[in-house]
């Protein structure tokens, strides 16, 4: 800025005014005399000289347990925007699901880089993270239980999946796969979908059958040898609840290879509403759980965390009630 502020003839402020958007505290002849300047020496602010002055980093970290399925993929590219409408840049991490990644990223040697931090916990508990020490500002997200000293950001888990199996009743299925369902209660994504879709049997009154429960992954990989697997061992279903999109495009190509018609022989339905899902053939019905709603409110939680930390009463925001998008891949009812 000194060197411009000499070719300019003008004060170091009045370069600063300019560049930091102050300009009608400057006369437009001056203010076009400094940009002018400042394109002839080529002068570009030193971001990493100015955060360390504000005792900022100017990133934020989001950690997931993984890349794919595609939901994280799409959760991150919301959260970029957002935050780079704030002048934050946001660095992605990779946990593996594990509990020891998840609790090594919200240490204080780790958190140092950011100045706020995003974690989806699929594996730590409650005991885990109440340990810790955080002064970073951290948001939570995901369906496990937390302490409630942290922000925590859930989706409407069991309403969605409760709307993609009364969706499959209403248009005449009576054996629906489940693939990622589990056996037992839990405070889990796959344990509360598990129980929107028992809650939608109970009541339709119909039976759930327990061989049609699949223990799967979450992946286009899980989904396609869960129904592979359903087809090889003789097991009637008449249509496919798919706990991610992931895994939902994974069973309609197993399905294809099966000869089973979607949606005359088997309707599928998926979870997470991911771009992939209007152009896969046919085009999949999702469950559209608030992804911009979701990002919206995870990205002002911690911008605000960031700018008046701490909070004087941490936030649990369940997103609003979760809607069906209704394509090609179910019947109309």
């Amino acid at each position: 800025m000194t060197d411009v502020a000499r070719r300019a003839g003008v004060s170091t402020m009045t370069v600063s005014n300019v560049i930091n958007g102050r300009s009608q505290r400057v006369s437009e002849p001056t203010k076009r005399r400094v940009l002018a300047t400042i394109a002839e020496l080529g002068y570009q602010v030193n971001v990493t000289a100015r955060n360390l002055r504000m005792g900022r980093t100017g990133a934020v970290g989001l950690a997931v347990p993984g890349f794919a399925p595609g939901y994280y993929g799409e959760l991150a590219d919301l959260l970029a925007d957002r935050f780079a409408d704030h002048g934050l840049r946001l660095a992605v991490e990779r946990t593996g699901g594990s509990r020891s990644a998840e609790l090594d990223a919200l240490t204080a040697a780790r958190l140092s880089g950011y100045d706020g931090f995003v974690l989806s916990v699929v594996a730590g508990d409650v005991a885990d993270l109440d340990r810790l020490s955080v002064d970073t500002p951290v948001v939570l997200i995901g369906e496990r239980a937390v302490p409630a000293r942290f922000d925590h950001v859930l989706m409407d888990n069991v309403g969605g999946a409760r709307q993609a199996t009364e969706l499959l009743i209403r248009t005449g299925a009576r054996g629906i796969a489940l693939l990622g369902g589990v056996s037992v209660a839990e405070e889990t994504m796959q344990g509360l979908r598990t129980r929107g879709y028992r809650n939608a049997h109970e009541a339709a009154g119909t039976a759930v059958r327990d061989e049609l429960i699949v223990s799967c992954g979450f992946g286009v990989r899980d989904g396609y040898a869960a129904v592979r697997g359903l087809v090889g061992r003789g097991v009637l279903f008449d249509a496919v609840f798919a706990l991610t999109d992931s895994a939902a495009i994974g069973a309609l190509r197993a399905l294809a290879e099966a000869g089973r018609r979607v949606p005359e022989d088997v309707q599928v339905i998926g979870f997470d509403d991911l771009e992939d899902g209007r152009f896969t053939v046919p085009s999949l019905t999702t469950v559209e759980p608030g992804n911009a709603e979701m990002a919206d409110t995870i990205c002002a939680l911690l911008v605000e965390r960031i700018a008046s930390r701490p909070a004087s009463v941490p936030a649990r925001v369940v997103m609003p009630e979760a809607r069906l998008v209704e394509r090609e891949s179910t019947r109309r009812a």
